[in-house]
């Protein structure tokens, strides 16, 4: 087995060689009989199945489940996914918003909300689950290492992978930038994707209403500025202004709420959410409509929803920026000398949702 060694994406024509060796390598072990993938519905794992692949790519995956319920849509999909494998899940902390989410320790919250949602998967897919932190970099009364970040460390320091290996972040950034600082050759090994941070200047409008720090800024702002200011991890962003527009209706929720067990966890799930938020809220934040917003399910359509051919994020744009300087309110200072990071405009929602949507059709079938 060759080594899993992998550059970094620091470019689109790095992006572009290493997607290239991923997929010729993959072509080369469905030649040879394909590989064991233990997925969902397939009775003989060695088989070369078409509709069963091999790993195209592998997904650490972190978010705070016990906040928002589109982590948990964002978490199925992957699930659902059977070109993905998932090695690692962290669970991570989150902010109070009510009496409910008065726990002591959310990483573990977030862990225990993750394992219910895969009672609805069969023991094959369900990876490995690691709670992140009970709260942010500047309460960690200097302590620079958790369970989670030496997981983390663990994984992307592997030598036998063989594909593209992302951090899929939909909240704070408090272990990746841990896992950074104990081990910073883990920013040669995988690809950093965060929904999070505010507009760029002339690439997106902020909310309307009070000018607002965007919430998974919010959330970790010590670890966001050790990530953007200081590491060199390869960074594709997904700023507030892209994530708001991974929307869906209410009407397409109650769809899903009819598609089988999962659909109706899920759904279950938002009306829940709905009903904690809308109390405790202003209406200048949260107004329950027509509409829902699933931000996190954007992770999904930049990593598991590439093409085949030269494989990317394709139907999704984005520019290339220096790594700006991220400042203590959440503001982007030029540096001329920053890495270069992809910096997302526009996701493609309709993919997004039509995928997941068929995929969950099909697992209510099978």
């Amino acid at each position: 087995m060759t080594s899993g060694r992998m550059p970094a994406a620091r470019s689109p024509a790095a992006d572009d060689r290493f997607g290239r060796r991923a997929f010729l390598a993959s072509g080369t072990r469905l030649v040879a009989g394909g590989m064991a993938a233990g997925l969902v519905g397939c009775d003989s794992p060695s088989a070369v199945d078409p509709h069963n692949p091999s790993p195209a790519v592998s997904i650490i995956v972190d978010n705070d489940f016990g906040g928002d319920p589109d982590g948990l849509f964002m978490l199925s999909h992957f699930l659902l996914s059977q070109s993905v494998e998932l090695p690692l899940v962290v669970g991570s902390q989150y902010r109070d918003f009510g009496a409910a989410d008065e726990v002591p320790d959310k990483g573990a919250a977030s862990v225990a909300k993750a394992a219910e949602l895969l009672r609805h998967f069969p023991p094959s897919r369900h990876p490995p689950l690691v709670a992140g932190r009970a709260g942010p970099l500047e309460d960690s009364g200097g302590e620079w290492h958790s369970p989670a970040s030496a997981a983390i460390v663990r994984e992307a320091m592997r030598e036998d992978r063989e594909v593209p290996l992302f951090y899929a972040c939909g909240g704070s950034l408090t272990e990746i930038a841990l896992a950074w600082l104990a081990e910073p050759a883990i920013a040669e090994r995988l690809t950093l994707v965060w929904i999070g941070g505010g507009e760029y200047p002339g690439l997106g409008q902020a909310p309307a209403g009070p000018a607002e720090p965007e919430y998974n800024y919010t959330l970790d702002p010590l670890a966001a500025q050790i990530v953007f200011n200081q590491s060199n991890i390869p960074l594709w962003q997904i700023p507030r202004n892209a994530f708001r527009r991974m929307m869906v209706g209410m009407a397409e929720l109650e769809e899903v709420g009819r598609t089988g067990a999962l659909g109706h966890y899920l759904h279950g799930e938002v009306a829940v959410a709905e009903q904690r938020l809308a109390p405790l809220l202003p209406r200048h934040v949260f107004n329950p409509g027509e509409i829902h917003m699933l931000g996190d399910t954007a992770l999904v359509t930049l990593t598991a929803l590439r093409t085949a051919f030269q494989p990317d994020a394709a139907s999704s744009d984005y520019e290339l920026r220096q790594c700006p300087i991220l400042t203590e309110d959440g503001s982007y200072e030029a540096n001329p000398a920053g890495r270069l990071i992809r910096v997302y405009t526009h996701i493609d929602g309709s993919l997004t949702w039509r995928d997941f949507t068929a995929k969950l059709r099909r697992a209510a079938l099978a």
